[in-house]
């Protein structure tokens, strides 16, 4: 196998050792009293809603619940368990010459987070979401009760609704997936694009050879599409973006350039997009002694959710008679052709630079069909642009919501949709009415009849 793939594949999990574990947790689950809430511990996190979460809620241990199971190289399928890292899974399928279909881009999502929460990369313009190459899952509900989902049968509204459940109507405990195959290079091509000509640059490249798509917007006249190929090739030489160098400034940079699949799915990892440089670890003098394996988005996130706790950030800016700043992390959809609206918007609005652009659409079957999905329902066939936006901006004076409500605002109004993981603002009937309020409260009634986990707008809110 050639050296851009990890060659020495991660132990797997035993379908018996897997078994047992379902078994136990399943006991220690039913085992919580009725009237007392209950949810699966994870060590790692990538929500942006500090502080929502139960702190009386009783833990369950899922460490058991963080491997892969089997990679069938024939069939191109992963049965992998529901709390492993995409970092871990990704080491295993490479080992096969072999990916997930769509890999969010930070290497501690997990596929049940990544499943239940949704997710996007620079394959989604052709492979969809994360949940879309599910072939079939196990769902531990929230009555005790373990069932498998599958696209068909007797719990094909819990596969299809499951998708932006946000772990309301159970946790994914094993996923099949399909797989894709692989080379070990990807050569990427960074094209500037002309002002007012993004859309059509989009459109374009999504209907072209590339196997990947994504762009970085730096300013209102400098903004780019990277078109990414697999191949067997490594160029004149393999780019190292986890040393000094930083991704993102590349794109700016060079014209044509080469990395390791591995490298690849992991590039904007190292230093979170560009906000690692909020921190600091972008300064060639703190890079160099920040230690290489701390430079990663888990740890940043960590430091982030820390001052969060501690409100050290805004008592510095209280001492110092500094305006308050407003976080805006954000991910939301917008059609293709409502992107400039948006942009021109959002830059005049909120000023947030750079933003970053990646084209997705509901994945295409070979036999031309394209399901829907009915918690973030988007359009079969439409292109939809996902733009990504993750800074802190001064705070509007009397107004507590300030740019997140408007950028909330702006999408709806543009028939777009908002990503969950971070804050939201909407009050309760406009929260449904954007995430098919009538279909979640069949399925609410169906698999949690007696409100053992909170309901969608509880858990994303931390309103009761």
């Amino acid at each position: 196998m050639s050296a851009g793939l990890h060659v020495t594949s991660p132990p797997t999990v035993p379908r018996a050792v897997h078994d047992a574990a379902v078994a136990e947790l399943v006991r220690q689950y039913r085992a919580v009293p009725p009237g007392e809430r209950v949810r699966l511990g994870k060590r790692t996190s990538n929500l942006f809603r500090f502080g929502t979460a139960g702190a009386d809620d009783r833990r369950l241990d899922t460490s058991a619940f963080t491997g892969v199971i089997e990679v069938d190289p024939v069939a191109r399928t992963a049965q992998v368990q529901g709390m492993t890292t995409y970092e871990h899974l990704v080491d295993v399928t490479l080992a096969h010459g072999l990916m997930p279909l769509v890999v969010p881009q930070l290497k501690t999502i997990t596929l049940g987070g990544a499943v239940t929460g949704l997710g996007i990369e620079s394959t989604s313009f052709r492979h969809g979401l994360p949940h879309e190459p599910v072939r079939e899952m196990d769902v531990l509900l929230p009555s005790g009760e373990l069932v498998t989902a599958r696209p068909d049968g007797e719990h094909a509204d819990l596969f299809a609704g499951f998708a932006n459940s946000y772990a309301t109507l159970g946790y994914a405990l094993r996923l099949e997936i399909d797989l894709l195959p692989v080379m070990p290079y990807v050569r990427l091509e960074h094209h500037r694009v002309p002002t007012g000509k993004l859309v059509e640059a989009i459109e374009e490249a999504c209907s072209g050879p590339a196997d990947f798509v994504d762009g970085v917007v730096f300013t209102r006249d400098e903004q780019y599409l990277t078109l990414a190929y697999l191949t067997e090739d490594p160029g004149p030489g393999v780019s190292d973006y986890t040393g000094q160098q930083v991704f993102y400034k590349s794109v700016r940079e060079r014209t044509v350039d080469h990395l390791t699949i591995h490298d690849y799915l992991w590039r904007w990892d190292t230093d979170w997009f560009w906000c690692s440089a909020a921190l600091g670890a972008q300064h060639p003098l703190v890079r160099r002694v920040w230690p290489g394996r701390l430079r990663r988005s888990d740890v940043y996130r960590r430091i982030v959710a820390l001052d969060r706790r501690t409100r050290f950030s805004s008592r510095i800016r209280s001492l110092l008679r500094q305006p308050q700043e407003e976080p805006v992390i954000q991910d939301v959809e917008i059609p293709v052709g409502r992107l400039p609206e948006f942009l021109d918007a959002f830059q005049r609005d909120v000023g947030i630079e750079p933003v970053w652009l990646c084209p997705l659409r509901l994945r295409v079957m070979e036999d031309g069909s394209s399901r829907t999905w009915p918690l973030y329902p988007m359009q079969p066939h439409e292109l939809y642009v996902n733009v990504g936006f993750w800074s802190t901006v001064p705070e509007v004076p009397g107004d507590p919501e300030g740019h997140n409500r408007r950028v909330e605002g702006l999408v709806a109004e543009l028939g777009g949709h908002k990503s969950l993981y971070s804050t939201v603002h909407y009050d309760e009937p406009e929260f449904w009415q954007h995430y098919n309020g009538p279909a979640y409260r069949t399925l609410k009634d169906r698999y949690d009849p007696d409100g053992r986990l909170p309901d969608l707008y509880t858990k994303v809110t931390g309103r009761p």
